[in-house]
């Protein structure tokens, strides 16, 4: 089956997939350059999901579940 990922291309021509592919072998690829730069650096799907997972990052069990980061920064 053919997928297709967004990947993102640096002048150097070093390319990075924008999400991760679990493949169950090695698989040939084909690359498009798109003519249209990266909306700032930022995946667009990062952008449309961040509202909904939101929902799961912004309760206190989250909060408390990372609170040790936040303490381990202001020592």
């Amino acid at each position: 089956m053919v997928q297709t990922y967004e990947a993102l291309v640096d002048k150097e021509g070093n390319l990075r997939l924008v999400e991760s592919v679990e493949l169950p072998a090695d698989r040939r690829a084909l690359v498009v350059i798109l003519d249209e730069e990266p909306v700032d650096g930022r995946s667009e799907t990062a952008l449309l999901s961040e509202k909904s997972l939101a929902e799961d990052w912004n309760r206190p069990e989250e909060d408390e579940a990372w609170s040790y980061l936040q303490q381990e920064q202001s020592s």
